[in-house]
């Protein structure tokens, strides 16, 4: 069973979608049916793979390792640490949720809905349990495809313009890593004797400085398109925006984690002299996320584009605790990604809970929501207070991890993140002030029903996870610490810069890696 769990996880939504393809389309009870139940299905499976997961153990767990290709040195090489496990747990969860939430809401084409749903999950866990460079982009390229069709079909008016772009932005980014991948292939071929797509092989290969640069700059670029980093990210709102519900869940949730888990699995263990030099710029990109994400979000209007804004913001924070390069500051980054997820992905289904009793988004039409839907409402302020970083809820510990591992990497960039986290307070809250309270004066809200059972079995999931992490973090920490360990000495050891992974030392400052970086670049010229 080890040996295959990997497999089963991964392809099980695969196997819903070529049961959904002997069912009558006009079978819609039956289609929501099995698609709840693959989805059930693989969150129990993921459920068994955390249950045999050794969390003492950094390297990879539950390995398989086929012969595919074997002329280009292609494998069916799959593994995961620590940190996949937990983007696993999050997909698998965020899946069936997604799919419970689209019961009414998706009336036309429900086949087809469903089938993007479960084969876009497949793709999300593929690209988390690769070791295979040929794979892990095979998989990549899987997602695009459902998410295309979910937002172009079933999105709101502007949804063949945000498809597009979409795909345009992401695709754009998969040309640069095949480049990447494409190199680094045939370096390995002149270093090794034979062609290998092998990710661990791959890790063992001397690079040069120079083409370190390169190459780390396509696959850098490819994944801050995905995170989104400023200034990728104007995708992102557009594709919220217009999305349905689910399809605004996942790609919170899940996808904008395939470019942060890129940047960890790849960037920075492959190329570790890179990852220093670009450190810097990197670090500075992720400041101006921070408060540029969290400035446009205060100015919205509509409450979908708010929380798409805040996303960019929130994804500023993961991207800043990572590259602190340090304990902490990574701990913090890959836990940070797990909390977005919940809590992003709670405020979208809370949102489109209100716009399917209302169809509309706009705050001003709002007002007084508390007075006929108090659990609706109470439910907004938890996860309101989570997304802003309240103690004992999830994005508290996240958000604390990351700046104690910023401020002890540079005092400045500390401070200015911390500005994003009052910023955060301000928007999320003045927007639930204008939603939740004041008086009931549209004819429309007085009208309005509080959740029913199905949406409550939604919601509670994400309420007691959120408290859950907030309370008690040391099951996740505890997951992820081996492997972030392994990846910070893999980048000491190979570098200019050592880091300490002792949690109660100090790390480099960025200003010093700053310098050394100079002193690099003076001594490669």
């Amino acid at each position: 069973m080890e040996d295959q769990i990997l497999t089963l996880v991964t392809f099980f939504p695969a196997l819903g979608c070529v049961l959904l393809l002997f069912v009558p389309k006009d079978r819609h009870d039956s289609i929501k049916s099995i698609s709840l139940i693959i989805a059930f299905v693989t969150l129990l499976l993921s459920f068994m793979l955390y249950g045999m997961f050794d969390t003492m153990a950094y390297g990879m767990q539950f390995e398989v390792n086929y012969p595919w290709i074997t002329s280009l040195g292609i494998h069916y090489h799959m593994g995961i640490d620590g940190i996949s496990l937990l983007l696993i747990l999050l997909t698998a969860v965020l899946t069936l949720l997604a799919i419970l939430s689209s019961w009414s809401s998706i009336t036309k084409g429900v086949k087809g809905y469903y089938i993007s749903m479960l084969l876009l999950a497949t793709g999300m866990i593929g690209v988390f349990v690769s070791l295979d460079l040929f794979m892990f982009y095979v998989f990549w390229e899987v997602m695009l495809i459902p998410m295309y069709f979910i937002i172009g079909v079933w999105g709101g008016p502007r949804r063949i313009y945000a498809s597009i772009k979409f795909v345009l932005f992401t695709m754009f980014g998969s040309l640069l890593m095949l480049v990447a991948i494409l190199y680094i292939l045939f370096e390995y071929h002149k270093f090794a004797g034979e062609y290998s797509f092998d990710l661990l092989k791959l890790m063992e290969m001397p690079i040069a400085y120079q083409p370190q640069l390169w190459v780390f700059g396509a696959f850098a670029l490819a994944f801050a398109i995905k995170v989104p980093l400023f200034p990728f990210h104007t995708w992102l709102p557009d594709a919220h925006v217009e999305a349905p519900t689910a399809g605004s869940v996942i790609l919170a949730g899940v996808l904008l984690k395939m470019g942060t888990y890129g940047f960890i699995r790849i960037c920075l263990p492959m190329f570790p002299e890179a990852t220093v030099a670009y450190l810097p710029y990197i670090c500075v990109l992720s400041i101006i996320a921070i408060i540029y994400g969290a400035l446009v979000a205060m100015v919205q209007k509509d409450v979908k584009s708010l929380v798409a804004f805040s996303s960019v913001s929130h994804m500023g924070f993961v991207m800043l605790g990572m590259f602190a390069l340090n304990t902490q500051g990574l701990e913090g980054s890959v836990i940070q990604m797990v909390n977005h997820g919940v809590s992003t992905g709670a405020l979208f289904l809370i949102v489109g809970m209100l716009y399917e009793r209302r169809h509309t988004r706009l705050i001003e039409d709002f007002g007084g929501i508390a007075n006929v839907m108090p659990f609706y409402s109470a439910v907004f302020l938890i996860v309101t207070l989570s997304s802003i970083g309240l103690p004992f809820t999830n994005g508290f510990v996240g958000e604390f991890l990351i700046l104690l591992g910023v401020f002890k990497a540079n005092t400045v960039f500390g401070i200015l993140a911390a500005s994003g986290v009052v910023l955060s307070a301000c928007y999320m809250l003045w927007m639930y002030q204008r939603v939740i309270y004041g008086k009931t004066t549209k004819p429309e809200n007085q009208k309005l029903t509080d959740l029913n059972w199905r949406e409550r079995l939604v919601l509670i999931p994400l309420v007691i996870i959120i408290f859950w992490i907030g309370i008690y973090p040391k099951p996740f920490i505890e997951i992820i610490e081996p492997s972030v360990k392994n990846i910070l000495h893999v980048v000491s050891t190979s570098s200019t810069v050592k880091i300490e992974d002792d949690e109660t030392q100090g790390a480099y400052s960025v200003n010093q890696a700053a310098e050394e970086t100079d002193m690099v670049f003076d001594s490669k010229e």
